[in-house]
């Protein structure tokens, strides 16, 4: 039987639960293993996206490192993930959360962008992040003109193109990597002499003719006409501005958690990650938060869906049993 076909979607119904035992703000890996979880766990659960299942995965063209999958997309893992997730019957629904009232008694009250509102005894909050701007003159003005947060989504209008990629992490690796397949030259800027990026990783990117490396540098500008045209990059040892001719800039320099919404209500550090303990839960009872938006050492897929069985889990055996 097709997934969508199973009735799980609940926005196709006219109208919502009133109550659920838990809900999960957030459909991406680390909220849609929440949902599996708190249902093998016999708990009524609701799932609230407010734009595709997947969060981060949907960004990626290929994951490598989820066990169990030598090769993967980032679509088809998520399309089987929200596939596990409903055939034990947790409930999904497009829409936005934008507040929670009465977060520090039995049933916190969840208000959707619609004004529609839900009860529930357990809220897992897995919100993610989204890519951190560099901030520099430019940058807003040449959005999707040749600046760019996301290499699979606009990759392939720079066939055969130079562009650039701002960072050394994984993900702005992996992202040179990719525009490799596709761009005739792509220059990696970061602001350090050596990547962060994993092992495997660099030494992938080094072998790769394709790819070449500015170091010590950070962005100053972003200049163009109608798309971008060049990039001015200062170096951060000499003060020496260099202007190069590009056709796109790729920014990949860390991410920043959608949690706008808890601030004031749950702990956060000065980044507004989440601080949790190690069952995932907040400072305030029944308020979960897993994935990108917690605050942790190392954000992938499999750390994402580890956070989403563990608070499930837990949240069942403390506030269920």
């Amino acid at each position: 039987m097709d997934f969508f076909e199973t009735g799980v979607d609940t926005f196709k119904r006219e109208k919502l639960k009133e109550r659920y035992d838990v809900v999960v703000i957030g459909g991406g890996p680390a909220g849609m293993s929440s949902a599996l979880y708190a249902r093998r766990s016999g708990l009524s659960v609701l799932v609230v996206e407010k734009v595709a299942e997947g969060g981060q995965m949907l960004l990626t063209n290929i994951i490598e490192n989820y066990p169990g999958f030598r090769k993967i997309t980032g679509d088809d893992l998520a399309k089987k993930m929200k596939e596990h997730a409903g055939m034990f019957g947790a409930e999904f629904i497009s829409g936005e959360v934008v507040r929670m009232e009465d977060f520090h008694s039995d049933e916190k009250k969840i208000i959707l962008r619609d004004g529609r509102s839900i009860l529930s005894k357990v809220v897992i909050l897995a919100m993610g992040a989204s890519p951190k701007e560099l901030g520099v003159p430019g940058e807003k003005e040449f959005k999707a003109k040749g600046v760019s947060y996301c290499a699979v989504c606009d990759g392939h209008f720079f066939a055969g193109k130079h562009v650039m990629v701002v960072g050394g992490g994984d993900t702005a690796i992996e992202e040179a990597l990719y525009l490799s397949n596709i761009a005739s030259k792509v220059t990696v800027v970061h602001r350090r002499d050596k990547l962060r990026a994993v092992k495997y990783l660099q030494e992938r990117a080094f072998e790769n003719e394709r790819i070449e490396f500015i170091w010590n540098s950070i962005v100053k500008e972003i200049k163009g006409d109608e798309k971008v045209r060049s990039i001015i990059l200062e170096n951060v040892k000499t003060g020496e501005s260099v202007e190069y001719p590009i056709d796109a800039v790729f920014v990949s320099i860390g991410l920043k958690p959608a949690s706008e919404m808890v601030r004031g209500i749950v702990d956060t550090d000065d980044n507004g990650f989440i601080f949790t303990d190690e069952n995932m839960e907040t400072n305030v009872e029944g308020i979960f938060a897993v994935g990108d938006v917690r605050a942790k050492p190392l954000r992938q897929v499999i750390t994402a869906v580890s956070d989403g069985a563990i608070a499930a889990t837990m949240a069942a055996r403390k506030y269920f049993d």
